[in-house]
């Protein structure tokens, strides 16, 4: 029976996860385009000069709607193979408090550093490093550009290979730009971080509290073995999850992370995966003697493969999540080569991994728990209920994509699906009858959940609308958000739907402004991508001055940062 459930779920899973009538995908041809971004040489313009006999100055000149960062900025002098001593000094720049870094000091317009007590003369080679974003949401990787002292005193670029070679020859060689390694390593770091908070949901949670206790009584081998085949389900779980986001973009769809739960038939499958899981953990039937998950009779034999299925449903169902730092590694694995989303994606999966095999590495925290009781067995049937919630919740986001007779289809499958494990158990004879009833049950989710051309509408979700209400002197605090991301919930429901909060936001003249990503809107997706993020939440504010650049906030909001906001205002 188990079998059958388990390829039931796979199939409704792997339905396309952009199953939507055709009417509103062409909505694509109804938006703007997203903006086009200078080249880095075009954005950032430097000029270097001579003040006197020892000092230089450059000027940066910076495009609109573009800045440096301060901290960013690196220089180094050669002549004749030789390093030049300097002074550098930087003018003053305005604080900004960057999605990137936080609050540090940047620079609009014009930015110059002064080089001081430097041997100026013919040949002498500058070596300039800087780093920048746009206002609309690409971060450039650190730029490297050389200059050199002509015999006519005035200093012209050169290219990398110009300055390497000339310094190779004198016996002295630039150091490697590593500013693109350094980017790199940090979205690793906020990736594994992430991913390691992801096990702190309430969607993820559940499941590896039942997984801890299946390793504290597992017969089947040392618990870092299971530890290790769990982290293996879900490191290549979010590769796979990956390589689908990279194949669907290449493919010219505009999608980012989450947008399976755009699809109703995927949260119709999940809700119905949490029902038969929570049934399961009552006690109403048995899956292959184990109790644990929905690939557990698979495990017949060393019980490694229960754990990275484990892996696997742990990946799946923290799919409505996001947590703090995953957002910024997920939006720029998006605009990197495919091997390097493929590593992201790995490292968010290793971070999420890493808390369970740490606890498999020392046995000895598996060893303080209580010895295996009737306690396990009423935690079980407890741990059931938050699975049912969710259950409930992912019904109520399908009856939010499809309507009432979407909900009603979910909830249908659920008898459906209950009938059928009521038929299996009671004799082989009723087996026959148990899996005609799982076979209606894909006819009936894609009766319930299909929509008809007049039922479809678009979120209303128009970028053009922010500069509108700039222009009138307003401010917009903009919520990309989507009824499944459990994440926005908890901040719409703690801080930005409260009375308070509301409150602030009219004695600030501010405007309240929700971009809904439910369902699949193609003018939501391409204004993530202008900030670089490829899920959600995302909260922007834009200042009533046209002229002052986004505040992008964190993904977890407090009353106090919102405060805070609205304050320097």
């Amino acid at each position: 029976m188990s079998r059958i459930l388990l390829a039931f779920f796979l199939c409704l899973s792997f339905v396309n996860a952009q199953a939507q009538d055709p009417f509103q995908r062409s909505a694509n041809t109804t938006f703007e385009q997203a903006p086009r971004f200078l080249p880095v040489e075009q954005a950032y313009r430097p000029t270097v000069e001579q003040v006197d006999a020892d000092s230089l100055r450059i000027i940066w000149d910076i495009a609109d709607a573009y800045y440096l960062y301060r901290d960013r900025f690196d220089f180094s002098a050669h002549v004749d193979g030789e390093a030049q001593a300097a002074e550098v000094s930087y003018s003053e720049g305005k604080i900004k408090d960057d999605p990137y870094f936080g609050l540090t000091e940047v620079y609009y317009q014009q930015a110059v550093q002064t080089i001081d007590n430097i041997d100026i003369r013919p040949g002498l080679t500058l070596s300039l490093r800087s780093q920048g974003c746009a206002d609309a949401g690409l971060c450039y990787p650190p730029y490297d550009q050389y200059f050199k002292l002509g015999s006519n005193g005035e200093f012209t670029e050169i290219s990398a290979d110009q300055a390497q070679s000339g310094l190779a020859n004198a016996g002295t060689v630039l150091p490697a730009a590593s500013g693109a390694s350094d980017s790199l390593l940090l979205m690793l770091a906020f990736a594994f971080l992430g991913g390691a908070i992801l096990n702190l949901m309430p969607c993820v949670f559940p499941v590896l509290g039942l997984k801890v206790l299946s390793f504290s009584n597992s017969t089947h081998g040392q618990p870092i073995n299971h530890g290790i085949a769990y982290s293996i389900g879900v490191v290549l779980s979010f590769i796979a999850v990956a390589a689908a986001l990279i194949l669907l973009q290449n493919a010219g769809q505009a999608i980012g992370w989450g947008f399976q739960l755009q699809s109703p038939y995927f949260v119709a499958a999940l809700a119905c995966l949490f029902f038969v899981l929570s049934l399961n953990l009552l006690g109403m039937f048995e899956i292959g003697g184990s109790w644990m998950n929905v690939g557990s009779d698979l495990a017949q034999g060393s019980g490694y493969r229960s754990s990275f299925f484990t892996g696997v449903l742990a990946t799946v169902v923290a799919s409505p999540c996001t947590a703090p730092l995953m957002g910024t590694a997920v939006g720029f694995a998006a605009a990197q080569p495919a091997a390097v989303a493929l590593l992201v994606f790995a490292s968010l999966g290793a971070g999420m991994a890493a808390p369970m095999l740490l606890l498999t590495l020392f046995p000895r925290l598996l060893a303080a728990l209580p010895k295996p009781g009737q306690w396990m067995v009423t935690l079980r049937q407890l741990m059931a209920f938050p699975l049912l919630a969710t259950a409930v919740w992912l019904a109520w986001v399908v009856g939010r994509q499809t309507g009432a007779n979407g909900m009603a289809a979910t909830l249908c499958a659920w008898l459906l699906l209950g009938f059928a494990l009521w038929l299996w158990s009671i004799g082989p004879r009723s087996k026959v009858l148990a899996a005609i009833s799982l076979a209606m049950l894909p006819l009936l989710l894609h009766g319930g959940l299909r929509q008809t051309p007049t039922q479809i509408t678009a979120s209303g979700f128009d970028a053009r609308e922010i500069d509108q209400r700039r222009a009138a002197g307003q401010a917009v605090f903009l919520d990309v958000t989507a009824d499944w991301c459990i994440t926005c919930a908890a901040n719409e429901s703690l801080v930005l739907n409260t009375d308070d909060i509301r409150q602030a936001f009219d004695d600030a003249n501010v405007h309240y402004m929700i971009a809904d990503w439910t369902r699949y809107d193609p003018a939501i997706t391409e204004f993530l991508a202008t900030f670089q993020r490829n899920g959600i939440p995302l909260y922007v504010y834009y200042p009533a001055a046209i002229s002052a650049p986004p505040v992008v906030l964190p993904q977890v909001l407090s009353k106090g940062l919102i405060r805070q906001l609205l304050k320097a205002e």
